[in-house]
């Protein structure tokens, strides 16, 4: 028995690589729906319950049951699509002809087996062939009035239902609760990749009217057998929650997911899917791994946290053929994969047992599906700033427990430069120059701003920054410039924050984070830690047609590098550099320790990175503040 069963118009289920199911006997309460992509996704439905879905603001209302009955020798799920300007009549009738459809085709299929004298291969089908069955009878019946619900629209139906008028679906001999806007997985699926070791969760799960704190989130493990039907897997409870740590006891086995959809009221059907992949083996130790020996315990000292940044590499950048042949040629193909690359770098993002973590390449996909969801059920919150048009960009987390966010400010310098009046000093002096100034106009560097309050220490407050400079070689002036504008952007906010909440600068302090694509030798880290940048700086003259003449720039906070200037941060086989810093202002803040960086060994093993233990280009920056001013 096969059933059919896009339900409430699931769409997209399974992404590539999970397992399609063979066309076995199921139990009475489970059922399979089976969608173009070939894999599978097991959905559970109550018995006598009709769901209803009404998205707001849509046309077409999605119906979907169980019919299951001797007397008819069908079992089936059926779904259908209805237009809520549509008259019920229509929609029953066009209910009614799919439903005689399906008995009649059990019913000739029943009389042939039987004449054949085969085994019946439907269920029942072979049952009382003697007995007429009578026509098929489908209709709305209110049970308040005692009477069917004919020549009304469908909009009026549904309004009656949300007015809890008690409205039954009567299909043959059965009664049909309608159960209007339960809550739904729309979508779900597992990723290509699962490591020993390291985190899983759904690479996708769309639910409507469901409060995803409430749903329930079980994993299990099985092995396939010998007959490779997935429907035979013999299932072990594995763990709980929305994501799950792979044991190595999992290798070899075949990972299910089930999910129960809840809201306050209700609790929709249960559905579930199986990954396409066997849990393989990890890498072994990575070297973040041991740096993760620094970082146990999440820092409980109210003056103390902990900051991070990174760039992990946009699978944006990771996924071309040049990458893969060029840029990264030294990596394996599967170790450059997103779902591969993912795995780690959660892992070691978590295990650092951060309080801020600021990080840039980072896909918009992969923070909406990956990043954001795992961090949230980590009790981290945050927010994204796409690099303009581009699909990656900047995301700044910070620990819910630690700290509170009174305000999330991003803007592109390029777009902004003309009209922001914090940068209109800066580009009167350097606008004359057309194509520097179309240059630094065209780039789609971001930067991003988040005012967090600390909740153990209500008087100390963060502005932290966020951001990533353009990369060319040549374009030294260009990151200068975009240092320039940085600070006057943070400037500015900072004094609007301070007047706007009342804030004392002992007690409010900037730490600013990113991938600077600037080595400890160039104006940025000058303009940083100096405060200030003279006309002769080499940097002005990085492309002779683009020269910065004229132009000195000043900042009025004291830096410092948090982690120093390490002797790398990215690690290539053609660029190995200190480019990632974390600065912090140190007439307020001071350094309590920093996590040691990778060896250049270890960095090295596969010849550069990224590797099969290293998930990007370039390494993590970890480090401990304090605050000075205990008091406030």
């Amino acid at each position: 028995m096969l059933l059919l069963v896009p339900s409430l118009g699931i769409r997209s289920i399974i992404s590539n690589g999970n397992l399609p199911l063979r066309n076995a006997r199921l139990r009475s309460d489970q059922l399979i729906s089976r969608h173009s992509s070939n894999f599978a996704v097991r959905h559970r439905y109550r018995m006598h319950t009709a769901y209803f879905r009404q998205l707001p603001d849509e046309e077409q209302c999605a119906i979907s049951f169980r019919v299951a009955s001797e007397r008819y020798r069908i079992d089936k799920v059926f779904n259908f699509s209805r237009n809520v300007a549509e008259n019920v009549d229509a929609s029953l009738e066009r209910m009614r002809a799919n439903i005689e459809k399906e008995v009649r085709k059990r019913e000739a299929a029943g009389k042939s087996a039987k004449k054949k004298g085969k085994t019946a291969p439907v269920e029942g089908a072979g049952e009382g062939l003697g007995e007429a069955l009578p026509d098929v009878r489908v209709r709305f019946f209110d049970v308040e009035k005692n009477e069917d619900v004919r020549d009304v629209a469908f909009a009026e139906l549904l309004s009656k239902v949300r007015d809890e008028r008690e409205i039954l679906l009567k299909v043959l001999d059965d009664d049909f609760r309608i159960d209007l806007n339960s809550p739904t997985v729309l979508a779900v699926s597992l990723p290509q990749s699962i490591l020993a070791g390291f985190f899983v969760y759904p690479s996708k799960l769309e639910m409507v009217f469901t409060d995803k704190e409430r749903s329930e989130f079980l994993w299990y493990r099985g092995k396939m057998p010998k007959s490779n039907n997935a429907q035979q897997i013999e299932w072990v409870l594995a763990g709980t929650g929305y994501s799950y740590m792979a044991k190595p006891d999992d290798v070899g086995h075949h990972l299910k997911f089930s999910c129960v959809p809840k809201n306050e009221l209700k609790a929709g059907p249960l559905t579930e899917v199986i990954s396409g992949t066997q849990v393989q083996a990890g890498p072994g130790q990575c070297p973040f791994e041991v740096r993760h020996l620094f970082t146990q315990n999440k820092l409980t000292n109210q003056y103390q946290f902990r900051v991070v940044t990174y760039n992990i590499l946009a699978d944006l950048y990771a996924d071309s053929d040049y990458s893969r042949t060029e840029l990264f040629g030294y990596c394996p193909n599967y170790a450059l994969h997103i779902d591969y690359r993912k795995q780690l770098f959660i892992k070691e993002i978590l295990g650092y047992n951060a309080d801020i973590v600021c990080l840039q390449e980072v896909d918009g996909k992969v923070y909406d599906l990956d990043l954001l969801p795992v961090f949230r059920v980590k009790n981290f919150d945050g927010h994204y700033k796409a690099k303009g048009k581009t699909a990656e960009g900047l995301a700044t987390f910070f620990d819910c427990n630690r700290f509170e966010v009174l305000d999330r400010q991003g803007i592109t310098f390029g777009e902004n430069l003309e009209t922001l009046e914090p940068f209109q000093g800066l580009w009167n002096q350097i606008k004359s120059n057309e194509k520097l100034a179309s240059r630094i106009k065209d780039r789609s560097t971001a930067i991003q701003a988040t005012l967090l309050r600390s909740r153990q220490n209500p008087a100390k407050h963060l502005l932290v920054a966020n951001t990533h400079f353009y990369f060319h070689p040549d374009a030294d002036h260009i990151r200068l410039l975009q240092g320039g504008l940085s600070m006057l952007y943070v400037r500015d906010l900072y004094e609007r924050f301070e007047s706007q909440y009342g804030l004392d600068r002992n007690h409010f302090a900037i730490v600013f984070c990113g991938d600077f694509n600037s080595t400890p030798e160039c104006g940025m880290f000058r303009l940083m830690t100096q405060r200030f940048v003279g006309t002769e700086m080499a940097d002005w003259q990085s492309n002779e047609e683009e020269a910065v003449r004229g132009v000195s720039l000043a900042q009025p906070f004291p830096f410092q590098s948090a982690c120093g200037t390490p002797k790398y941060t990215n690690f290539t086989v053609g660029f190995k550099a200190c480019i990632d810093y974390i600065y912090y202002q140190c007439d307020a803040l001071r350094v309590n320790d920093v996590v040691p960086l990778p060896s250049e060994d270890e960095l090295a093993a596969y010849d550069a990175i990224p590797s099969p233990v290293f998930p990007s280009d370039h390494v993590a920056l970890v480090a401990s503040l304090e605050w000075n001013h205990k008091s406030g």
